[in-house]
């Protein structure tokens, strides 16, 4: 049985864990999403993907959809 102040740790950390887990995910699908779209991208592409926070990433998904351009897809950013 898991004691109390596990349970009290593991409750502190989740909502961290599961924001660090999700924006790794949503940057690797993004990362495939441009491949596929639009051939292999730079390194500094997935360096601005893995640096970047959940809701940049979440346009940026979204974008992916309509654009032409990586250029497209990272208008208006400061990264890109």
């Amino acid at each position: 049985m898991m004691s109390q102040f596990a349970r009290d740790i593991i409750a502190q950390g989740k909502p961290h864990w599961l924001r660090e887990g999700r924006q790794k995910g949503e940057a690797a699908l993004l990362l495939r999403q441009l491949q596929r779209r639009f051939g292999p991208v730079s390194e500094s592409v997935t360096e601005w993907l893995h640096a970047a926070d959940l809701s940049t990433l979440e346009l940026w998904g979204d974008r992916v959809l309509d654009a032409r351009s990586l250029d497209d897809v990272f208008r208006g950013s400061t990264q890109a």
